[in-house]
C-alpha cells in the first residue's frame, strides 16, 4: 500500500472488525485501519454496493478487507458474523462497534413500542451482542474494544431524536462498565462520541435548517466529516499510544461541547 500520511507500527498485522462500515465514519475507519497494515472487517448489512465500494478501494491500495454482512438488530447474525471473522482473520485483535442509527425522528409523546425496540436494537443492544462474541478471542491475545456513542448521549439531541440520544448514553455507560470488567484480561475499552458530522446519517434525517442551527453552535465554524474521527479511533486503538487510558469517551465535535 502506499505510506500512509501517520504511521502506527503496532496497528500493523491485527484484525479490527468494525461494524457499521460500509458508509460514513465506519467507511472512513475501515480505509484507515487497513491503511495501517490491519486486516479489516467491513461489516454491512442494507448498503451492498457501498459496501463492495469501500472493500475495492482497500483491495486497489494493498490492504485487506473481509466483508462481513449482517442485520445488527438480529443477535444470531451478528454472533455469526463475529465468529466468521474471527476464523477467516485468524483471531479479532480488536473490535470497533459502530454500528447504529437514528431510524427516524419521534418525540418521547408519539413513539411506539415497535419504534423504540428499533432503535435500542440496533444501537443499544447490537453493541452488547457483537462485543461478546468478540470477548473470548480478545482474551486470547489482549486488544481493544472501541464503541461509538455519540454528542446526543450528553445534550439530549435534536428533535424527536431524543430517544437515540438516550441509546447512545447507554453505549457510553457501557463503555465504562466493559473497561472496568475487561482490563484484567488486558482488553482496553473506551469511545468516540462524533458531533454533527456530514454523513449519510444527517441527510437521511436532518433537515438543512436543523444543520444550519448546529453550526451556530460550533466555536469551529464547520460541520464535521467523518475523517475529523478517524484519528481519535486510531489512537486508542493502538496500545503503544494509548495503553493508560480507560473506559473514557473522546469528545469529536469542534467545541460544539465542552464536558
Amino acid at each position: 500500500m502506499s505510506q500512509p500520511r501517520l504511521v502506527i507500527p503496532d496497528l500493523a498485522g491485527k484484525a479490527v472488525l468494525i461494524t457499521g462500515a460500509s458508509t460514513g465514519i465506519g467507511a472512513a475507519l475501515a480505509k484507515a485501519f487497513a491503511e495501517q497494515g490491519a486486516t479489516v472487517g467491513l461489516h454491512f448489512n442494507a448498503s451492498v454496493g457501498a459496501a463492495n465500494a469501500v472493500a475495492e478501494e482497500i483491495h486497489a491500495a494493498g490492504g485487506k478487507a473481509l466483508l462481513c454482512h449482517a442485520d445488527a438488530t438480529n443477535s444470531e447474525e451478528l454472533r455469526r458474523m463475529v465468529a466468521d471473522f474471527a476464523e477467516d482473520a485468524g483471531g479479532i485483535d480488536g473490535i470497533i462497534n459502530n454500528a447504529g442509527g437514528m431510524v427516524g425522528r419521534m418525540t418521547y409523546e408519539t413513539m411506539t413500542e415497535d419504534y423504540y425496540d428499533q432503535v435500542m436494537d440496533l444501537n443499544a443492544r447490537s453493541v452488547i451482542v457483537a462485543t461478546q462474541a468478540a470477548i473470548p478471542h480478545l482474551k486470547n491475545r489482549g486488544g481493544f474494544i472501541i464503541n461509538t456513542t455519540s454528542i446526543a448521549a450528553r445534550n439530549g439531541a435534536s428533535g424527536g431524536a431524543g430517544l437515540y440520544g438516550s441509546s447512545k448514553a447507554f453505549v457510553s455507560n457501557v463503555t465504562r462498565g466493559m473497561a472496568k470488567e475487561l482490563i484484567p484480561f488486558g482488553i482496553r475499552v473506551n469511545a468516540v462520541a462524533p458531533g454533527v458530522i456530514t454523513t449519510p446519517f444527517h441527510e437521511r434525517y436532518s433537515t438543512q435548517a436543523q444543520l444550519d442551527a448546529a453550526l451556530s453552535t460550533i466555536p469551529q465554524g464547520r460541520l464535521g466529516v467523518a475523517e475529523d474521527c478517524v484519528g481519535a479511533y486510531l489512537f486508542l486503538a493502538s496500545e503503544s499510544l494509548s495503553s493508560y487510558i480507560i473506559g473514557q469517551t473522546i469528545e469529536v465535535n469542534g467545541g460544539q461541547l465542552m464536558p
